[in-house]
This record gives structure tokens, C-alpha cells and sequence, in this order.
């Protein structure tokens, strides 16, 4: 496994109208992460669902045109387990993940949220029961020789660095200061223990975003917001090589409202 690439589709069916599809047929990527799909698998175009040379895997949220996650990989996967086990989330769309050789790859998109409403609370118990079981998958694979890489929508900026309006998005959901820590807890080499791998190969720069909103010039004016992550265990972390998000070459050319990150893992 060479290249991954993660993007939010803000909806499969839509994207594949608007660019998506001639995307995916161009890219290298080997193994891609997708979220917000937005749809039943039986509701997409077959050469959308099952595009020529790649196995798909999905994963619907039961709110129906609601969130969903998919996997697609060049390489037809060991094993594919939906959810991480925990009720509440089992059926809402927002985790999938895959055993490839010594590789367990995973989509995901963590709520958004909205501070005030119950889309908060909902965010924050994601949270606490997501943690405890990225600590335990990365242990169990480290136990079992295996590399694991986590990508999506995580809808946390974690640094001032990750988005452009840093000061007038601290009372909002994205960039508050609990959001964060949890971000830094797994991101914390006692806690999580897992790599920012796209922060790791450009630390010192601000963005590269991946997401513009589609009110005003914000995508003209690069006014946007990292929060889709390539989150590794160490050892894969230090393969990488390269990442880039793949932005449009102007607002009209976009098949969302969020870019393809993609890392090459040399």
C-alpha cells in the first residue's frame, strides 16, 4: 500500500455528477477513504458503487441521506467490520474499517456538531467512546505486527494553524478548546498514540486546508479549514513521504465542498 487518500464527497451522488467520477478514474491513490456518501449503496449508479478495479465497502447511516462512510481499495481486503462497538453509533454511518497485509485502514466521519444543541452532545459522546477504542485497536494490531491508519472528516481543527479564521471560531463547534484536547489526547504519544501525518510533513506552515465553505469567497480567498486527517500508528507515520490536498484549480471545478488529502506512504 503505497498512496491512501481521504475526502468528504458531501454526497456520492451528486460528486459523481460534478467531477467525482472522472476524480477516481485519473487517481493512484490504492486505497480511498470516503465520507458524508449520503446514500444507500443500491440508491448509487453500479459504476459508482462498484467502480472498474476496486472492491467498495459501505457503510449507511440508518438516518436516511445522512452521513455514511465507504472504503475503496485496490487490493480485495482480509476482513471489513463496521462500527467500533459501541450501540449508539453501530448503524450512524461514520466508521468502517479494513484488514489489508499488515494494515488496518479505517474511514471515518466524526459528527460535526453545534454548541447549544443536542448535535453537541452527540459529538462529545462520540468522543469518549471513540478514544478508548483507538487506544485498544492500536495496541491489538501492534500486538499482532499490524500498521493502523485512520483517515476522514474528523471536524476538529486542531491548531490555530488549521483554519484561517482561528479567532472568530473559538466559541464554535470545530475549534473549541475541550475538542481540541480530546484531539491532542490522540495525538498524545502516552495516550493515543497516533501521527497528524499531513501536520508531520508540513509543520510549519498554515492549512493545507481541506474544507471551504460554499457561502461567499471562501474557497477563492483560501479561507478554510484543515479537518480531514491521516491519523497513524508510528510506524507507518514514518514511511510517509508526501502529502498534499488536491484543491480544485478554481471554485467552479469542485465536486465538493471539501478536498481529497492524499499521503504517499513510499
Amino acid at each position: 500500500m503505497r498512496k491512501v487518500t481521504t475526502v468528504n464527497v458531501n454526497g456520492l451522488r451528486a460528486a459523481a455528477k460534478k467531477g467525482y467520477a472522472e476524480w477516481l478514474a485519473a487517481t493512484e491513490a490504492e486505497v480511498i477513504c470516503l465520507q458524508e456518501v449520503r446514500a444507500e449503496p443500491e440508491q448509487l449508479a453500479e459504476t459508482v458503487r462498484y467502480p472498474e478495479g476496486w472492491h467498495a465497502f459501505y457503510a449507511p447511516s440508518s438516518a436516511k441521506g445522512r452521513a455514511g462512510v465507504a472504503l475503496l481499495t485496490r487490493r480485495e481486503p482480509e476482513s471489513v467490520r463496521v462500527g467500533f462497538g459501541t450501540a449508539e453509533f453501530e448503524n450512524s454511518g461514520r466508521y468502517v474499517e479494513a484488514d489489508l497485509p499488515g494494515l488496518t485502514v479505517a474511514s471515518l466521519y466524526l459528527p460535526s456538531g453545534e454548541v447549544g444543541t443536542e448535535r453537541q452532545e452527540e459529538k462529545e459522546r462520540f468522543m469518549a467512546a471513540f478514544l478508548p477504542y483507538l487506544c485498544d485497536l492500536r495496541e491489538r494490531s501492534a500486538a499482532a505486527g499490524r500498521e493502523v491508519l485512520v483517515c476522514g472528516d474528523w471536524n476538529i481543527a486542531h491548531q490555530e494553524a488549521d483554519l484561517k479564521n482561528w479567532r472568530g471560531n473559538r466559541k464554535n463547534s470545530g475549534f473549541l478548546p475541550e475538542e481540541r484536547a480530546w484531539l491532542s489526547r490522540v495525538l498524545d504519544p502516552a495516550d493515543g498514540g497516533y501521527t497528524d501525518v499531513v501536520r508531520s510533513l508540513h509543520p510549519d506552515t498554515e492549512g493545507p486546508y481541506s474544507w471551504w465553505s460554499y457561502r461567499g469567497r471562501a474557497f477563492d480567498n483560501d479561507a478554510g479549514w484543515r479537518i480531514d486527517y491521516h491519523m497513524a500508528t508510528q510506524g507507518l507515520a514514518g514511511r510517509a513521504v508526501k502529502a498534499y490536498v488536491e484543491r480544485a484549480a478554481e471554485h467552479v471545478l469542485r465536486w465538493s465542498d471539501h478536498a481529497p488529502v492524499t499521503v504517499d506512504y513510499g
